[in-house]
This record gives C-alpha cells, sequence and structure tokens, in this order.
C-alpha cells in the first residue's frame, strides 16, 4: 500500500508543479491585480492566483537606478498599471518613443511619447511628436521636420490640452537628450507647469 502512495504522488507531483514559475530573479507588488515578474531583463505579469497573464518581453520600462523622484519615466523602478496602462518602450529610428499597452498586454496608446509619466486618475502628461513631411530638396532627399507638444491625455489615448511647444529637441542620436517634462499634474483639474525660469505656476484644466 505505501509503496502504491508513493508511485501515485510520483506521478502527480509533476502536474501539482505545472504552471508554477521558477528561477525569477524580481517579483514587483501587486497593482491593480497584477505584479511584474522579472527573468534577466525581461518582465512578464502574474495575476493573485499565480498565473503568467502577460508573457515575458523585453519592452516594459524599467531602472535599476531609477529616480522615484522624478516626474517622467525615470522614476519608474519597476513595471506596474496604473488605471489599466503600462509603459512600453520602442526605438524608432535610433529614438527611444513610449507608448503603453492595456492588462492584456494589448499596445493601446502608440508610441508617440518622447517621455512621459505613467497615468494617474485617469491623465498623465506627456511630451508627444510627430514627423512631417515637407517635400524633397534639389538634390531628391527628403526633408522633414519635427513637432513637438507637452500634453494632457487620458487613458482612452484622447488629448485634453496642449500645454506647452517644447523647443530645441534634436531627433538624431548622437545630440539626442530625452526632453525633460515641465508639467506635472497636481490634482484632476490643477497642473503646476515649470517655466525657463525654473519657477513654477498653476494653471487650471476642465478635464
Amino acid at each position: 500500500m505505501r509503496k502504491s502512495i508513493g508511485s501515485f504522488l510520483l506521478v502527480f507531483l509533476p502536474l501539482l508543479l505545472v504552471g508554477q514559475l521558477s528561477e525569477l530573479d524580481e517579483i514587483a507588488p501587486f497593482s491593480e491585480g497584477l505584479a511584474a515578474v522579472r527573468q534577466g531583463n525581461q518582465w512578464g505579469f502574474i495575476d493573485k492566483e499565480g498565473t503568467l497573464v502577460i508573457d515575458f518581453r523585453d519592452d516594459l520600462v524599467w531602472s535599476e537606478t531609477a529616480d522615484v523622484l522624478a516626474y517622467d519615466v525615470k522614476s519608474i523602478r519597476q513595471p506596474s498599471f496604473h488605471n489599466g496602462r503600462c509603459i512600453v518602450k520602442m526605438v524608432i529610428e535610433e529614438i527611444p518613443v513610449y507608448g503603453f499597452i492595456d492588462t492584456t498586454g494589448k499596445t493601446v496608446i502608440e508610441y508617440k511619447f518622447l517621455n512621459v509619466y505613467p497615468f494617474n486618475d485617469g491623465y498623465t502628461t506627456g511630451i508627444i511628436y510627430k514627423k512631417v513631411f515637407l517635400g524633397k530638396n534639389e538634390i531628391k532627399l527628403e526633408v522633414y521636420k519635427y513637432k513637438f507638444h507637452e500634453v494632457v491625455m487620458d487613458a482612452a489615448g484622447k488629448i485634453h490640452e496642449y500645454v506647452l511647444q517644447p523647443e530645441n529637441i534634436q531627433m538624431r542620436k548622437a545630440r539626442y537628450e530625452r526632453p525633460w517634462l515641465r508639467t506635472k499634474l497636481i490634482s484632476k483639474n490643477l497642473i503646476a507647469i515649470r517655466g525657463n525660469d525654473n519657477r513654477l505656476e498653476i494653471r487650471k484644466l476642465d478635464l
């Protein structure tokens, strides 16, 4: 009888282990029912049953040297969801550009931010850009220019306010520096704006 029980456990034990995650390097706290888990440089998300609901991927934004006091992507120590959105990164023409996925892992806000902050109370601020084709020059090379705006956006991707027009952003890898955010939402209807003299202005929003 004892041998039969032992044989049963040897057969059944692998079934108990199916679905368990191992060899993880890091586990983040739960946020909105999901927790990020890391293997090497890739992160995925588990639910509260321990099921991997978003597979491991290398585009989730994080940094071991994050500045948690910063108000932009530099503040993100571990991936997490806020208002059902998590920041992801893609390199486009050698420039890092940011977008958002939802809790299924689907991209729901396209990669158009040069800098952005996680959503809070349904809104975020970020710097978006648009590449505008001007035509061809005398030697038939295509000529473009870039337009930049610092905006207030909701979690559906709708822009509610064009707050600032950043200048002097160089969109070539050799000269590119990620622009810093000059706006910060301090309540649902108030935004703080840092001027060129580094002083702050508070402006009312109608969101």
